[in-house]
């Protein structure tokens, strides 16, 4: 395992039942919690929280400041970026056609998960798309196609029932958060309908891009 420095910053923590494999990396400040297997090659960034039961796999990229919560698997091909948040036992694939007796890893799928993302509690995630920066994915749904940023999707297959701010509030018919009073609009987005912030009064968060993020930061290793 490598840990990075930080300046002054802590290392990484990890618990005595978790396995964090030689070759992965662990930002500075980061938790490992009990039960959980880190493979190697898979780099994680700094001040997350890896809960317990999590397995992480080779060549998954995990922003700064995520948390992963109980029970949940990144497989080949998942990145997260930075502050994205898995609530307990969500679901990711890799894989759209898995069979047991055929080895499918030439045809894993990737699945990025924007900036700022949340993803509820028993959510599935179909491998091969992108959920937008600061969306919001309902506990139990089930995401079959890309999600745009700050979307608010719920049901089976999932579709967008709303729109959410930075801070992740609901946002009604106004567009205006009850938290911060940031103002939206809706743009178009290929085909599809986006939102972007007008008004930034709470200085919380950036702007979804218009065009897909590049790797997370360097300093997850």
């Amino acid at each position: 395992m490598a840990v990075e420095a930080s300046g002054d910053r802590p290392p990484a923590w990890v618990h005595p039942s978790a396995e964090v494999e030689p070759g992965a990396v662990l930002g500075a400040g980061t938790r490992v919690w009990r039960f959980s297997h880190v493979a190697a090659g898979a780099r994680i960034g700094e001040d997350c929280v890896i809960g317990q039961n999590v397995a992480i796999a080779p060549g998954v990229v995990v922003g700064d400041r995520c948390k992963v919560q109980n029970n949940v698997s990144l497989y080949a091909g998942v990145v997260l970026e930075e502050g994205v948040f898995c609530g307990p036992s969500c679901v990711f694939t890799n894989v759209t056609t898995p069979r047991a007796e055929i080895d499918r890893k030439a045809e894993f799928r990737p699945t990025r998960v924007g900036r700022g993302a949340t993803i509820g509690a028993n959510a599935t995630i179909v491998c091969g798309h992108d959920l937008g920066a600061w969306c919001l994915i309902a506990a139990g749904a089930v995401v079959t196609h890309d999600v745009p940023p700050l979307a608010l999707m719920a049901g089976v297959p999932a579709r967008r029932v709303g729109w959410v701010s930075h801070a992740g509030e609901v946002l009604g018919a106004d567009l205006v958060c009850p938290r911060t009073g940031d103002r939206y609009a809706e743009r178009p987005m290929g085909d599809q309908v986006g939102l972007r912030r007008v008004i930034n009064l709470s200085g919380f968060g950036e702007d979804p891009p218009d065009t897909p993020r590049e790797e997370p930061a360097a300093s997850v290793g």
